[in-house]
């Protein structure tokens, strides 16, 4: 879906899906543009004005989580109301319903299995990754119906590993659990490529590498996305998806 919302919209077949940036919204200050987290300090009212007009723009309700770094998947009911619950990624195979999910740096991650018709969204940060959220993901569409081998995903805008830099010692911790995740930054210290640890963790639970679009804007270098590195005081894009 390309909307005047979008910052980026993936070629996920058999999904509607797409990015934000903080262009459009009604939020003002460090939140300016649209602000989709209410947990950030922004005004209440400006946060649903955001979300309805994204909502608008899907043509779809959008289901959210309360996202606190866990590898915890919310498989949302078969029809009826969408409760908000703790969880960091959802999954569904219904088509009156977006799912979303918020950063401002780590990974949002969608994915589709065209086929059985099942969609997700997951929020990978360094300790989702590594507690295995997006396996954890991958399985709960299985128990929908969805194949590994047929799932296709895109990575969003998020922080990379020229510039996501980390003391020397949790890098080492990290690649000591997935490998993929060490880097350097752009002026020769420490960091942690996210996008590369994703990757990894989608083909390990049976993604096909080539059905995985990883390519995406650095959040921290493009001001035209939030960014907790740049400024703690920021708001939160979103990923979408939705069954075509």
């Amino acid at each position: 879906m390309t909307t005047p919302l979008t910052a980026r919209a993936p070629r996920l077949r058999g999904a509607r899906s797409l990015f934000t940036g903080r262009a459009g919204g009604v939020s003002g200050g460090d939140f300016a543009g649209l602000n989709l987290a209410r947990h950030v300090g922004d005004e209440e009212a400006d946060v649903e004005r955001n979300r309805a007009l994204l909502a608008a723009e899907v043509g779809l309700p959008l289901a959210f989580v309360d996202q606190v770094h866990s590898p915890d998947v919310h498989v949302l009911p078969a029809s009826g109301p969408v409760p908000v619950v703790t969880a960091d990624a959802l999954v569904t195979d219904r088509r009156d319903v977006a799912l979303a999910i918020m950063v401002a740096d780590c990974l949002p991650v969608l994915l589709v299995d065209p086929d059985a018709g099942v969609i997700g969204a997951a929020h990978a940060g360094r300790r989702g990754l590594l507690d295995g959220v997006l396996q954890e993901t991958v399985r709960a569409m299985a128990s929908l119906g969805a194949v590994p081998a047929r799932i296709g995903a895109a990575i969003g805008p998020s922080i990379c590993g020229a510039c996501y830099e980390v003391p020397a010692a949790m890098r080492e911790e990290s690649a000591a659990q997935l490998t993929e995740l060490a880097a350097t930054t752009s002026w020769g210290t420490p960091s942690l490529d996210l996008t590369a640890g994703a990757v990894a963790a989608l083909v390990g639970a049976g993604v096909p590498f080539a059905a995985i679009e990883d390519r995406h804007p650095c959040t921290l270098e493009d001001e035209d996305f939030f960014s907790y590195r740049r400024s703690a005081r920021t708001g939160r894009l979103a990923g979408v998806i939705a069954r075509a």
